[in-house]
């Protein structure tokens, strides 16, 4: 299997800066926390849980990225037919199911959050939503690669 190094290391880069971008808002969460306590401190106390979900979700998030960096140097190094590439894959499955739960986990704080406030949690919750279905989708993918993967994998013992 020959891919060329190009593809590769354009994938790594694409890598590299959505995991600057994560630890961009790591760094500017707090942030913008303390200034949402300040002019809603009546409500400041929901802000917990939705800390605990962003963050929770930018490490998911980190971990999956580093496993797709790593599948990517086992594609350069024309290893992709291994245990490595399939854990790979397992993790960033398992990743892809926390990122959901954490994104329920939000909606279901933001609802409670409308019921104190009043407020209409209508284009949050769409969004949510909308990051579930694309974290959906990517599962999916990751799913069919492992399968055919794996049977590759249970094959390959028998033919040498």
């Amino acid at each position: 299997m020959n891919v060329k190094r190009g593809s590769t290391t354009f994938l790594k880069v694409i890598i590299f800066l959505a995991g600057i971008a994560v630890l961009a808002s790591c760094i500017w969460l707090p942030v913008i926390a303390v200034r949402d306590a300040k002019v809603h401190p009546d409500t400041a106390y929901f802000l917990i849980p939705f800390l605990v979900c962003s963050y929770g979700f930018c490490i998911a998030f980190s971990v999956a990225l580093y496993q797709s960096y790593k599948l990517l140097t086992y594609i350069e190094n024309n290893n992709v037919f291994s245990e490595l590439s399939l854990k790979s894959l397992k993790i960033i499955k398992i990743c892809a199911f926390t990122v959901i739960f954490l994104i329920l986990l939000g909606i279901v704080s933001l609802k409670v959050l409308a019921k104190v406030t009043g407020d209409d949690p209508a284009g949050p919750i769409s969004l949510s939503l909308m990051g579930i279905l694309a974290t959906s989708i990517i599962t999916a993918i990751v799913d069919a690669l492992q399968k055919p993967l794996k049977n590759i994998l249970e094959l390959k013992p028998e033919n040498d």
